[in-house]
């Protein structure tokens, strides 16, 4: 019990002399540190959270960035990885066998730099177009699935890699 005050005492004197990254639009961004143990510690709310409750701020849109406790390096990329794994490992998973190895075979061929680029643009249009229509229907989502496929096929086609 005093190693766990001791650590949650330490975590919150470091939480207070730690100087708070700033977020893109000027304001102070939440900071998790990770800990040797694993553990992870919330300095916004000087407390230890578990990766369901990362996930939890990723669902509401919070930003923040993960930080090694010790280092300082930044661990964030890390930790959304890990959690996209567990939700691919816990049910019925997002990315399909074919579309994880096109992922793959995008690394280190000239278009990798362009590939984030073009997943997050069509992943920002899918999220506009299902605020705007909500949960009408399902029909809409299955048309705009099908473009999507053409224009990855296209895409990928362009560049002589098979869809």
């Amino acid at each position: 019990m005093v190693r766990k005050s001791a650590a949650k005492t330490h975590a919150a004197s470091e939480s207070h002399t730690a100087p708070a990254s700033e977020s893109t639009t000027g304001q102070a961004q939440r900071v998790i540190k990770k800990y040797p143990n694993r553990r992870l510690y919330d300095t916004a709310t000087s407390s230890y959270v578990t990766l369901s409750e990362i996930k939890q701020l990723v669902m509401q849109g919070q930003t923040f960035v993960v930080r090694d406790a010790k280092s300082g390096e930044d661990l964030t990329r890390n930790l959304l990885l890990q959690i996209i794994l567990e939700e691919e490992s816990a049910g019925a998973p997002m990315f399909t066998e074919a579309v994880l190895a096109n992922i793959i075979r995008f690394y280190g061929h000239a278009m990798q730099g362009h590939m984030g680029a073009y997943l997050e643009s069509n992943l920002q249009s899918l999220m506009l177009m299902q605020s705007k229509m909500g949960h009408q229907s399902q029909n809409i989502m299955s048309q705009m699935q099908e473009q999507m496929q053409k224009q990855t096929a296209q895409f990928l086609n362009a560049f002589g890699l098979k869809p």
